[in-house]
């Protein structure tokens, strides 16, 4: 049976029994505020840091202005195992003309990282994008001195594709080169996602 077309209006939901997705709303701003004014290191390899309240509003308001537009998807994540939010992770660049879409703008509180959430959010989000988004690639970009980022997306499956030189500009005026790698379709469904299953 064909799947329905993704609809950017839609209310989607991910989840399993370790987390819960569900998308980015202003009303999300209370959820993640202590990270934004309690765990400034979060923020260290972002494109845009949320480190204050405001930049946090910020934040929250230009990620739905960019799924308004057609070019994003965010979603805030709720990690059930420990009974709290976590963070946040997004599609973005969206394009569903060529079905391809970026993956990232991921973060979690210091108490969610290294405890098999991102795993579980990972392959939410990948089958939720090679299923209902119909995506033929799922492209992710990092700091190249973000190595823990950059493992992480190695163990899911990703192929690195290369590095773009002096690619973009971060808050603190430093600008990074920043390493593409990717999933495509007929991999994940060959055996990525397979793997990655029998990992969360």
């Amino acid at each position: 049976m064909t799947p329905e077309p993704f609809d950017f209006g839609r209310e989607y939901v991910l989840e399993d029994d370790f987390v819960r997705l569900q998308p980015l709303t202003l009303a999300d701003y209370d959820h993640l505020l202590p990270f934004a004014l309690q765990e400034p290191e979060i923020w260290t390899h972002t494109l845009v840091a949320a480190d204050s309240p405001e930049k946090l509003k910020t934040y929250i308001a230009q990620a739905l202005k960019y799924r308004a537009r057609e070019a994003a998807y965010p979603f805030i994540v709720f990690d059930k195992r420990q009974d709290r939010y976590a963070g946040s992770t997004r599609f973005y660049h969206m394009d569903l003309k060529n079905r391809s879409t970026l993956l990232g703008y991921t973060w979690y509180g210091k108490a969610h990282q290294g405890t098999g959430l991102n795993r579980h959010c990972k392959f939410l989000l990948l089958d939720f994008a090679f299923g209902t988004m119909q995506m033929e690639r799922v492209e992710f970009n990092a700091d190249v001195q973000n190595e823990r980022s950059i493992a992480a997306m190695k163990k899911i499956g990703c192929t690195v594709e290369g590095v773009l030189r002096s690619h973009k500009l971060l808050p603190d005026g430093r600008r990074r080169d920043s390493i593409v790698l990717s999933i495509l379709r007929e991999e994940w469904l060959s055996g990525v996602r397979e793997q990655l299953r029998l990992r969360c």
